[in-house]
């Protein structure tokens, strides 16, 4: 495993690529900002809203897909009192079993600053089927709830003729998911070529008690079908200056955001304000950790990085401590949910560990192989 020379990315990132350098294109975005011609993107911005504008058909500008959290949070604002616009919101919700309160008071929080929202709720059963398949056959269970939440808001759109759909970072730019890089940096059509959604391929939901009509929700909508919608999903975080975990936390916090307490090692956030609506995400960052050797508080660190508020020393120390921690609680939880016994759970993700890059100890916890942030000339020449 390779770590950018900059920050603490390593090239098990899925769909990330190295510079010769050996830099991360995350790295080497955030270098071109110093350069950006930011008149020159607020003139294109100024483009895009006349798009929504001149095509509002139903008395939307433009639609944002929205859990509550800061960043949906600080996007929807910015769209209604600064640009103008006069935005729909999709919030695709969890079923009872799996919603926090404090997602619930999240989602109430934005939609009491003003804003009319649609909630869509997929059947509750179908949602903990597909749940518990993805979880078995792929060590993932995100990767059917994620086609959902994903394509709930572009099928709204198509719906409901309201061509302009506003969305966050660009995952290629800001984390390095290259997949999804479009045509410019504002370009977000390709969205459904991140690592998750695989293109919107949904054959591997089908089985013989799940059919083509039970997953209406869960269907992007093809090329063609957001052709002739004539659909633009555009960045926003393209056009802000500090977009970034820590400022779209402490706005949304300063406008009613509800964020986590629990202690860092029991969720592997030491920062609290990320997923705040459901906690079975916790884990699967603990898994997404076993596969590729990082977990989100390598994202957090990283960005950190870039922005000077952490030396990459300090960031490893966090990722050492942090990254890949998760309560048994949450594992216990999801385990009723799916209805399967904890060690069942413990012999799925067992499959799915990279054992190149970890080790069971006598006690049967997987252990690093790996020293975090080292070069790789480091390790040549030891």
């Amino acid at each position: 495993m390779k770590y950018c020379k900059n920050c603490l990315q390593p090239d098990t990132r899925p769909g990330t690529k190295f510079d010769e350098k050996g830099v991360c294109p995350a790295c080497n975005y955030f270098e071109t900002l110093q350069a950006v011609d930011w008149e020159e993107r607020r003139e294109e911005l100024k483009d895009i809203v006349a798009f929504g504008k001149a095509n509002n058909h139903s008395g939307y500008d433009c639609i944002i897909g929205v859990s509550g959290g800061k960043d949906s949070l600080r996007q929807a604002v910015f769209v209604k009192e600064v640009l103008g616009m006069n935005p729909l919101l999709v919030c695709l919700s969890y079923p009872p079993e799996q919603v926090t309160q404090r997602g619930v008071d999240n989602i109430s929080n934005l939609i009491k600053l003003g804003f009319d929202c649609i909630t869509i709720n997929p059947a509750p059963d179908t949602w903990r089927d597909l749940m518990r398949k993805a979880f078995l056959e792929h060590v993932n269970w995100c990767r059917s709830t994620e086609m959902a939440l994903f394509s709930s808001v572009p099928r709204l759109a198509i719906a409901y003729q309201i061509p302009l759909i506003w969305w966050g970072e660009n995952t290629a730019l800001q984390l390095g998911d290259l997949n999804v890089m479009g045509k410019t940096g504002s370009d977000g059509n390709r969205l459904k070529h991140m690592n998750t959604l695989a293109g919107g391929d949904v054959t591997w939901l089908l089985g013989e008690e799940i059919k083509k009509n039970d997953i209406l929700q869960y269907c992007y909508p093809s090329d063609r079908e957001m052709e002739n919608a004539g659909l633009r999903i555009v960045f926003l975080g393209y056009f802000w200056k500090d977009w970034s975990l820590l400022n779209n936390g402490i706005f949304a916090a300063l406008r009613g955001l509800d964020v986590r307490e629990e202690p860092p090692e029991n969720i592997g956030d030491y920062m609290g304000i990320t997923s705040l609506d459901e906690d079975w995400v916790t884990f699967n960052q603990m898994i997404k950790y076993l596969k590729f050797g990082f977990g989100r508080i390598t994202d957090y660190v990283n960005e950190d990085i870039r922005w000077k508020r952490l030396t990459r020393e300090e960031g490893i120390e966090l990722v050492e401590k942090y990254d890949g921690k998760c309560s048994p609680q949450y594992i216990e939880s999801f385990c009723r949910y799916i209805n399967i016994s904890v060690e069942e759970f413990w012999r799925i993700v067992d499959q799915g560990v990279n054992k190149k890059l970890f080790t069971k100890n006598e006690s049967g916890e997987w252990m690093p192989t790996f020293e975090v942030g080292k070069y790789e000339e480091e390790y040549s020449n030891n």
